[in-house]
């Protein structure tokens, strides 16, 4: 990472005029859009520009690289997420080190995170992802098995279910990845509404979008963005 601060702010600016303004096509609140700050192999500088500039939270893509930033900087009043792919064996130390994992799939792994999050005695926050675009490149619950894997999350008694998470597909023009990321971020909200009806829970974060797809997001409801590159550069 290269910004400073300056720099960094002005991109924040930035994104949360886009943010803004993609919520009054939609008529919607920008309040109700986070912007989660991704420091994923950025220096810790990072995560120090997030909190200076006000952000609540930073994202984080692997287990070890953000337990150790956050153990550097102890006092940074930052939410610390995992929104990258999570192995069963390190549920303990994503547990341990993470305020909310975003990145929950599958049974064997929901099972592993209750455990430790029992072993902290504390609830953990997760969000469980789904593969709502339906990409074979991309890791998420297929959205036929999500309504299972929320009734066995929603039994597990040290989670806390918060919502969705899903990250939309590439496509080969920049026309095929707009249309791909609508109908992945339509697709995701309309599960979610399926879902927090069938169970009355309000499942209220869907954590969808970033620095390339954020309006299309917020369009179709997105309650947290997560944006690496417009706002430190290019790693």
């Amino acid at each position: 990472m290269t910004c400073s601060y300056e720099e960094f702010a002005a991109r924040a600016d930035a994104v949360r005029a886009r943010i803004a303004s993609a919520c009054a096509q939609a008529g919607r609140d920008p309040a109700g859009v986070e912007l989660l700050a991704v420091t994923k192999t950025h220096p810790i500088e990072a995560a120090a520009y997030a909190a200076r500039y006000g952000l609540r939270g930073v994202g984080e893509n692997r287990v070890q690289e953000g337990v150790a930033k956050r153990a550097e900087t102890p006092d940074l009043p930052l939410r610390w997420e995992l929104i990258g792919h999570l192995q069963s064996n390190k549920a303990r130390a994503a547990a341990a080190g993470f305020d909310r994992i975003q990145s929950v799939d599958r049974e064997k792994l929901l099972a592993a995170l209750d455990r430790a999050a029992a072993e902290e005695g504390r609830p953990l926050a997760i969000l469980l992802q789904v593969n709502a675009g339906h990409d074979p490149a991309k890791f998420g619950a297929d959205p036929a098995e999500a309504p299972r894997l929320l009734d066995l999350a929603l039994a597990c008694p040290h989670l806390r279910v918060d919502g969705l998470m899903t990250i939309a597909p590439l496509g080969q023009t920049p026309a095929e990845t707009l249309d791909l990321a609508i109908r992945t971020f339509q697709a995701l909200r309309e599960l979610r509404d399926t879902l927090a009806s069938r169970t009355s829970r309000p499942l209220t974060e869907l954590s969808m979008g970033m620095t390339g797809d954020l309006e299309p997001a917020v369009a179709a409801g997105s309650t947290q963005v997560r944006v690496g590159t417009a706002l430190y550069g290019t790693r």
